[in-house]
Parts: C-alpha cells; structure tokens; sequence
C-alpha cells in the first residue's frame, strides 16, 4: 500500500567518486532487513552491492546506472536512488534529483569537499533539493569530519553545522555523539546492528557543549518556539528537531553527521534523521508548465500539490530496456497511478495503459496496483522518452525537463560485420533513448558514425555494453576532423578542351580568373560578352567548375570561399555542347588551383572552461600546448572561467587531461566558432598523412 504522504521520503544519495554511496545504500538496505546479508563493492566473495546490478559495475566497482529502491523504517516508507560519481555519467544524478525531494551528501572524511561534490552540489541547488551531510569514512587514517564541516562552508557555501560528534577516528573510531539528545551511541555486533546509548565521554563533553551552542544559535534563528526555550532554559530534542527540520527544508542549514558505513558506524542514526529532517513530498513545492497558458517564449508556471485525489500528473525520468521491454522509472506528482488505467503522454497525444506497475528493489521488482503522488515507481509497456510528462487527460501540465549539459567527447565507430551493423544499430537506438546526453551522429563528409558523450569513460562503458548486450563487436577511432580547402591570391586561366574522334568531336574554351570569396563559399560570375560562348553553355561552365569543389587538391577536402570569373571563351558550331563546356571548366579548374596558393583550413571551437582559481595557471597552459588563444579570463570569488579559440583537431583526449591537471575540479563546454588556416608546418604534416593513408588504401 502507498504510504500516508507524511511517512514518505523520496531521497537520493549523491557524492564524488570513491566516497561510500553504494556501501552505504547496502548498510540501509540491512538494518531495514530489505537485504539480509551485506556484500561489498569490491568484496572478495565475488557478489558485489546490491546496487550495482549491472555486470560491468560490479567488475570496475563503480556505480554506471542510478538504482531505485525502498525500504521502511521506524513507521517511514523510503524511496532511495543511489547515483554514480563519475563526471561521465552526471546526468544519471540529474535525473535522479529531478524527481527528489532530499538528498544525503556523502563526503570522504578525509579526502573531504571533491570535484564532483562540488558538481552534485551545483545540481542539487539547481533543482532546490534540501540535503543533510553524511561524512563518511571516520575509520580512515587521516580522518577530520570538523575540516570537512568548515569546507562545506568554504567551498560549497552552505551554512552547515555539526549534530554529531565522533567518538574516536581512525582505528578508535567507535560511535557518535549527539548533540541533540545529548547522548553517546555505540554501534556494536559483527554488523554493527546493536546501539549501546550511554552519556557522552567526560573528555568529549565540552567539546559536545560547545557545538550544541553553535548548532542551537543556528537553528533558532528559524524557530520562535526554539528561540523561547533557549531564554528560558528549557530545550527540548523535539524542539530542536523541529527548528532543524525547518531550516534543512528551507536550505538554509545542512546538518553534518558522522560515521562509517564499511564499518557498519553511524548508518541507522543518519536513517533517524532522515524520517525527522528531510521533507515529505507534501513540504516541498513542484512547479509544473500549463500548456494550456503558456505560449512560446513565455511559459506559465503552476504549483502542482502533491494530492492523490486530484488528476494524474507524473514524469518519466528514467528509461532501461528491461527483460520484458521498456522499463520506464515515473515520479507521481498528483493523482493516482493505478494498474489497468489509462494515462496520455503530453509529448504525442498517445492514450497508453497501464498493464503493469513494480515498485523496484535495484533489478528486482515487486507489483503493486497502484501508486499515488509522491510514490517513485516503475511502469512496463509505456513507449516514451525519458522526460515525457503523463496524465489523465483532465490536465494539460507538463513537469518542466532537467537539464542535459552537452557532449564533450566523441568517437568514431565502425562495425567488425553486417550482423555487427544490425546489432549495433539496435544498441544505439535504445542507448540514445534510455540517455540524453549520448548522441548519434553520421559525418556527411566522412559517412562515419559518431558518438558522442560525456566522457572517455561513458562512450568506453557503451562500445563494451553493445559487446556484451547486443554482441555488436565495433572498432573505435578518433573521428577525422572536417578540414576545408580554400585559395589565398587571384589566378588566371585559360583552357581549351578538345577531343576528336571520328564524326562529332568537342570542343569548349574558357578563359578568367579564380579568386578568393571572404563571404560566400561559392560564386560564379559570367562576364562573357559578343555570344564568345552561347548563352546555352554559361550554365554548363558553372556546373563544371562547382562538381570541382567537392574535393580539393590537397587533401581531397571540399574547397570553400572562392569565386570563379569567366570572360571570354571560344565555341565550335558543331563540336561545342553541354559535356565539352563542362569539361573544359574541370580541366581550367585543375589547371589553376596550384596556382592560387590553396591553403587546408580547420575548425577552431570556442572553447568555455571553468574551475577553482586555484587551477587557473593549470587550466590556461592546457590552452597553450593545444595551439590555443585565450581570450578572456572572469574571476569570481574561489572559480574562474577561461574563454578560448582552439582547433578541434586538438581537443581530442581533453576531457582526460583538464582533470588530470585540476584534480578533477574543472569542467568545459566547446562550440564550434569558425574555420581558421592551419599553421604552413602543421598543413605539411596533415598533407603526409593523408597521402600516407591513401597509399595505405
């Protein structure tokens, strides 16, 4: 049964790389007895987390897919969406807090605020989620929760406030004070499943004394009630729950708790807090756009409450090509999901039904008849987008779409065999689908298939997935960059094309100039005057001199930004035609091209990077060593965004090495600006290697 919508929290668990998500998902799982055996990301029994279904995770121990699941505890009904660290994959984290209504930030006690934290961050505030912090680790060596809470308020910029006090880091590491209750919590038992609750340690009271004041100075701020029992002496835990539930809800505190998942510390007190901290779908406010309202360019937003009893309105977030088909994960917003019920799909008018509805445990499911606003569930047999808005067909309101940051990163791939091209092709149809931010694109020029993503290490996850899934075995490669040919200086020509052969020969003369074109990529311009060449025939001189610009001489690239002049010429009553004028253009063509310079262009991209300040000498020579130009710097208080024109030939492996030079801190977005002449020693080498591979062939 659906839970009453106070007893319900939508929550997601977010963080860097490395930082315990997944291992702490899999300890919540088995204090709320969803799991009864605990096993390792990389554990030495071979099973793996819970969480990381897909084989591919549970090999390179890191989270690819956002993971739904539920679990109960102390009354509350919990829907939990652990998502990936990986840069490569942000936008399994955006559509995951898209449709959230808490977060818990997992930070590394000792590594503390990372690059992706910063990234998930920036996410959360996009889409005004409330979090509480988790630091995580306490049993590392090296472990400091308090610097971890300071580089929250440095970095992150978040007013954030220690609740808990570790008893013991490092090896010592054995529970948590809390500054609420005022009590010491030991998690003892093989699996950490026994609370010892005693008074704090005589040697930490003070320090626990001392941030109970600074936590309370905070949280009354946001609460009368508090602010009163503190003049009177008279605090209560339920009072200071209140005030901090209050302020977390409003983003304007995060509370900081402590503790280790791996070593089974602290997990079921952060549980505790998120039924009393983090908002039911009924506290926070979800907009949606009236279509019915709204025009282009101006879109009129309304308040969609999370109640049952009202018409349908829920988002498809997710998509996965299940064993049974197209599994879509929907948020309910209002209304009621029930099994058997039909519901239209705002994007194509489609009536769909609902034939079944699971609730899910990571890739397990359990059916259910209905779900009502504010449930996360899990729909079978429903064609649609990820992002697609459904309804009864008594609203027109559509949840606004999440954010998909461009691709950064492509490459070039080419299938082993036919059955491979079938295979492959059905991979990435259901690949662009189920992922936004993975793109499908075919080069004009080149008639390659490009793909294109986030990362080296998603496009890398996607060859391997069509591999194992589809048994589509594909060769990768840097795509070929678009070059371009164009003349520097004036040229003239005259050409006599001539052929005899018994009967009607052919005959055609031309005669004019080349010259460089700053705005058009081709003109023709007919300057013939007396008939020196039929007018019949002035159409068959352009037609020959523009089937020239497909390839040009160099390196067979198209041949752009020129116009070509003919002024006088010479024809034969019998021997002229259509044919001998055009080849009478080619021949001129040929003739002339070496003589007008030609010259190989590239495309330059406009190229945006942002990150710490700290990394802007890092950031700038990476610039640099790509032949680049910087032309703007901005700094804003800790970041600073770097704008610069670099060739595209250049920026191939870029994603690799902007982290490898700020840690991971920065990221870049990339355009295309214009196309550019290539340094005269870089053409040589592009003209050696084209001819070395054409020989190849």
């Amino acid at each position: 049964m659906t839970a009453p919508l106070h007893l319900l929290r939508n929550i997601g668990i977010s963080a860097h790389i490395d930082s315990g998500k997944t291992t702490l998902t899999e300890r919540i799982l088995f204090y709320t007895n969803r799991i009864h055996a605990i096993h390792d990301v990389r554990g030495k029994d071979g099973v793996g987390a819970k969480m990381d279904s897909m084989e591919l995770e549970r090999e390179r121990g890191i989270t690819i897919q956002s993971a739904a699941t539920h679990c109960e505890w102390d009354g509350n009904h919990i829907n939990i969406i652990d998502t990936p660290g990986h840069v490569d994959f942000t936008v399994e984290v955006e559509r995951a807090l898209r449709v959230l209504d808490g977060a818990v930030l997992v930070l590394c006690s000792v590594s503390g605020v990372q690059s992706q934290s910063i990234t998930v961050d920036r996410q959360m505030k996009r889409y005004n989620v409330p979090r509480i912090a988790f630091v995580n680790k306490c049993d590392r060596q090296g472990a400091n929760p308090f610097r971890v809470c300071d580089q929250l308020r440095d970095k992150l910029g978040h007013n954030s406030v220690m609740v808990q006090v570790p008893i013991g880091l490092e090896d010592q590491h054995v529970g948590v004070c809390d500054l609420v209750t005022m009590k010491a919590w030991y998690f003892e038992g093989e699996n950490g499943e026994n609370i010892r609750e005693e008074e704090i340690p005589a040697e930490l009271l003070e320090e626990c004394e001392s941030r109970r004041e600074v936590l309370l100075d905070a949280v009354s701020m946001f609460d009368d009630d508090l602010m009163e029992a503190m003049l009177e002496e008279a605090v209560t835990p339920e009072l200071m729950d209140n005030a901090i539930r209050k302020a977390t809800i409003a983003r304007e505190i995060t509370p900081v708790l402590c503790g280790s998942a791996y070593k089974n510390k602290g997990v079921q007190a952060l549980l505790d807090c998120v039924n009393k901290w983090l908002p039911a779908p009924n506290d926070v406010v979800n907009e949606a756009i009236d279509m019915e309202k709204s025009t282009e360019g101006n879109e009129v937003m309304v308040e969609v409450p999370s109640d049952g009893d009202k018409p349908l309105v829920a988002l498809a977030f997710k998509l996965e090509d299940g064993r049974y088909g197209q599994l879509t994960y929907m948020r309910v917003y209002q209304g009621c999901m029930k099994k058997g019920d039909f519901m239209y799909n705002l994007r194509d008018r489609k009536k769909v039904k609902i034939g079944r509805l699971v609730r899910m445990h990571s890739d397990e499911m359990e059916d259910i008849d209905e779900a009502s606003a504010g449930d996360i569930v899990a729909t079978f047999g429903v064609d649609c987008y990820s992002g697609d808005t459904f309804t009864d067909g008594n609203v027109e309101l559509a949840m606004s779409s999440m954010f998909v940051p461009n691709p950064v990163i492509s490459l070039t791939i080419t299938p082993k065999d036919n059955k491979a091209q079938v295979n492959m092709s059905k991979a990435l149809q259901r690949f662009t689908k189920e992922d936004p931010t993975f793109r499908v694109s075919s080069d004009p020029e080149t008639k390659e298939t490009i793909i294109a993503g986030m990362g080296e290490l998603q496009l890398e996850v996607y060859v391997e997935r069509m591999k194992r899934e589809y048994g589509a075995e594909v060769v990768t490669s840097p795509p070929r960059v678009a070059y371009r040919e164009a003349i520097t200086k004036r040229a003239e020509f005259d050409y006599t094309h001539k052929k005899q052969t018994g009967g009607s020969g052919q005959f055609g003369r031309v005669v004019g100039y080349i010259e460089p074109h700053d705005e058009l990529d081709y003109e023709f311009v007919d300057q013939i005057k007396g008939g020196v060449i039929p007018r019949e025939f002035i159409p068959s001189c352009d037609k020959g001199f523009k089937s020239m610009l497909a390839k040009g001489r160099l390196i067979e690239a198209p041949v752009t930004n020129v116009r070509v002049v003919i002024n006088d010429g010479n024809y034969h009553a019998v021997d002229s035609s259509d044919t001998a004028f055009q080849a009478a253009a080619q021949g001129a063509w040929r003739e002339v091209y070496e003589k007008a310079k030609p010259i190989i262009l590239e495309p330059v991209m406009k190229v945006q990077i942002e990150g710490p300040i700290e990394f802007h000498g890092g950031m700038v020579a990476t610039m640099m060593q790509r032949r680049g130009v910087v032309s703007g710097v901005n700094e804003e208080s800790n970041y600073c965004q770097i704008d610069a024109e670099v060739p595209l030939s250049e920026m191939f492996g870029y994603a690799t090495v902007i982290r490898s030079a700020t840690q991971g801190k920065a990221e870049f977005t990339m355009e295309f600006a214009r196309y550019a002449p290539v340094p005269s020693g870089v053409q040589t080498e592009i003209i050696e290697e084209w001819r070395k591979k054409k020989d190849e062939k």
